[in-house]
């Protein structure tokens, strides 16, 4: 019996060329070019692949580290590849990460900014790394409607100007992709290239990373991907929120303009991690029923980098004086 890979033993596999340039050693490598790495996650997303060669492409890109022209060649074929209709998005926001030492104080941000007319739109992935809390577990605790469809997408901004997409709808192929997270051992080009996508084509986006070194590159790709506003954040645990704790560098899009701004650490002394993430208590502070010092920072200060991203405030010290006000106003 043939199987599909001893089908190649006399003539080489079209993909073979992609994981040969990324994988010849240390001298005869080199990253992919936008057009081959457009071409390469093309046949990925048409299923053209074989599983081998799909862990092996994956793999050489996570040690290799992916470079700008790949991860926009990645995005643009993904995007090139949805078809959702056009909607009116003020603000794009990636949540694929989860969270495990403090609560997801970024979502009563992006749920207090819906309250006051910003649309916005949040896509992740849930479950991929075990011991963490997702966003999709927490805004089904809160009563909200995860989207299964793009028509969902829009009946929720028109109901509550906030709507919550997983990959899986997005692509159900990325979705298996960022799966293999607890098979490979390690995360993948797909946790990058996901929060990039803004599926509708926000007027501006979000992203978050964990290790530093990405902020340039996830900066950079926004900006080849003609994203006219963006910030990206080395974020508490990977998501996009502000740590009170800790200086948080911005490297931002401006009306098309490059820019850098640090804001400076709030507090004295490193807060205390969550005992437990108790929803519970998550969902007091969001009613107002409790305070927590650290949560409300950490929500305010986030909401104001997101109102400086989307426009309206002339810097970021009036960013965060709105955002404050919105934050006390949200009932």
């Amino acid at each position: 019996m043939i199987t599909k890979r001893n089908q190649y033993q006399d003539f080489e596999h079209p993909f073979a060329q992609y994981i040969r340039i990324i994988g010849k050693g240390k001298n005869g490598a080199r990253s992919l070019t936008f057009n081959e790495a457009y071409n390469a996650f093309s046949m990925i997303l048409k299923n053209e692949v074989l599983d081998v060669q799909l862990g092996a492409f994956l793999m050489l890109l996570r040690v290799k580290e992916e470079s700008v022209d790949e991860l926009v060649g990645f995005v643009q074929a993904t995007k090139d590849q949805l078809n959702f209709k056009p909607l009116y998005v003020d603000l794009d926001w990636s949540s694929y990460a989860g969270k495990r030492k403090h609560f997801p104080w970024f979502l009563l941000s992006a749920l207090t900014l819906a309250h006051h007319g910003y649309k916005v739109v949040m896509h992740g992935a849930a479950g991929h790394t075990i011991n963490r809390v997702y966003t999709e577990q927490v805004l089904q605790y809160l009563g909200y409607s995860i989207c299964q469809n793009e028509n969902d997408v829009a009946e929720q901004l028109e109901k509550h100007n906030f709507a919550y997409l997983p990959l899986h709808v997005i692509s159900p192929i990325l979705s298996d992709l960022i799966g293999l997270r607890n098979i490979m051992g390690l995360r993948s080009p797909i946790h990058t290239l996901a929060r990039l996508i803004n599926p509708f084509n926000a007027k501006a986006t979000m992203q978050a990373i964990f290790h530093p070194a990405y902020r340039s590159s996830h900066q950079q790709a926004a900006f080849k991907l003609g994203y006219q506003n963006s910030a990206v954040i080395k974020g508490e645990g990977g998501e996009f929120e502000r740590n009170p704790d800790a200086k948080t560098l911005i490297c931002g899009i401006k009306n098309g303009e490059l820019y850098e701004h640090e804001l400076p650490k709030l507090t004295d002394n490193r807060s205390p991690a969550e005992e437990e993430l108790d929803l519970e208590i998550f969902k007091a502070v969001w009613l107002g029923q409790r305070n927590h010092e650290y949560g409300e920072m950490a929500v305010i200060e986030t909401m104001g980098i997101a109102l400086y991203t989307m426009g309206g405030v002339s810097d970021f010290t009036e960013a965060m004086c709105k955002a404050q006000e919105l934050w006390k106003s949200r009932f």
